[in-house]
């Protein structure tokens, strides 16, 4: 039994967040941001609209483009870093319990940027093993809940926005997912943090006063491993699986910052038809990234079945992960 990707689906939020607007909250400009980025706009999701909230509507789309009901699923994965309560329960439980679907796994994956290759990898899993059969998988991010407004390295770069996927098993060898690969390494763990309110340092007066809640980034530190880890990754799984560059349709990266992405698909020698680049409508959405990019060219009709998509993705922890995947919708 093989495992195959077998439907795309996104939301993004009515509200958009341009340069020019951020010039009126914080000491920036339009051509600073994307200069240095390639950040125009950003989507912001309302203040009562939950990240599951945008995670139901994408697993919705996602569900109807399968031709297929909540109830086929017999798996939940969300991955997300900015879910609807600090613990529990899961965003994917309450993304169950919108969807009307009780009795099944339904977890969270916390892998920030990587987080939807990492929650592939386990459908994939569960489906070869036998466990599952439609594992629904999600990457939703209400990002503007958890960047500090006040830092303008940081509030430039993130947006909200939803992505889901139908994986499913399948007999034939020839829509199967090819192969995934997830990793990481903890000892850069500070580059990219939220340092306040978990166990290191709980929630209190100091931390709030410090604003210890909302992300952190090194930005130079990031960028240089980013770019050098996202490119050995990619090359090591086209080798360990004799495919070449020019195989790929569709190049999906983590859509992080235009300079990354563009560093890293020159590196690769991969042409601009192959690299699929929404940052600049949507800046960072860490874990929906990948899934929102996969739904823009299929909305516009460029992703069509057989394709063969290489995801690749780096995030905080960090953690980072590439996937070879033929679109079977």
């Amino acid at each position: 039994m093989y495992a195959c990707f077998r439907s795309i689906g996104a939301y993004v939020p009515k509200n958009v967040l341009t340069n020019h607007d951020l010039e009126q909250r914080v000491d920036t400009s339009d051509e600073w941001i994307t200069k240095r980025t390639g950040i125009k706009t950003r989507h912001i999701a309302d203040k009562d609209e939950t990240t599951s909230d945008m995670g139901t509507k994408a697993a919705r789309l996602a569900l109807e483009r399968a031709a297929m009901q909540p109830d086929d699923i017999d798996m939940i994965v969300c991955a997300t870093i900015s879910p609807d309560y600090f613990c529990m329960p899961s965003t994917a439980c309450m993304i169950a319990k919108k969807l009307g679907v009780a009795n099944v796994p339904a977890m969270d994956i916390s892998a920030a940027c990587s987080g939807f290759i990492y929650a592939l990898a386990t459908a994939k899993a569960y489906i070869e093993a036998g466990m599952a059969k439609n594992v629904l998988i999600i990457g939703a991010e209400k990002l503007s809940a958890i960047v500090d407004w006040t830092d303008r390295t940081t509030c430039i770069l993130f947006g909200d926005g939803a992505g889901a996927a139908i994986v499913s098993a399948t007999e034939n060898k020839e829509e199967a997912i090819i192969d995934v690969n997830i990793a990481a390494d903890g000892k850069y763990y500070n580059y990219l943090i939220t340092p306040g309110c978990g166990t290191n340092h709980p929630c209190s007066e100091e931390v709030l006063k410090e604003r210890a809640c909302f992300i952190k980034m090194k930005g130079n530190e990031t960028f240089k491993v980013a770019v050098k880890t996202l490119t050995s990754d990619v090359e090591e799984i086209l080798a360990k699986n004799g495919i070449a560059s020019e195989q790929i349709t569709h190049f999906i990266p983590h859509q992080a910052n235009y300079r990354i992405l563009n560093a890293v698909a020159n590196a690769l020698g991969l042409s601009d038809d192959q690299v699929v680049m929404t940052v600049s409508k949507y800046g960072n959405t860490s874990s929906a990234s990948i899934p929102m990019a996969m739904n823009e060219i299929y909305e516009a009709g460029k992703l069509k079945k057989g394709d063969l998509m290489l995801l690749d993705a780096f995030g905080g922890g960090f953690t980072w992960g590439s996937a070879l995947v033929p679109f079977c919708g």
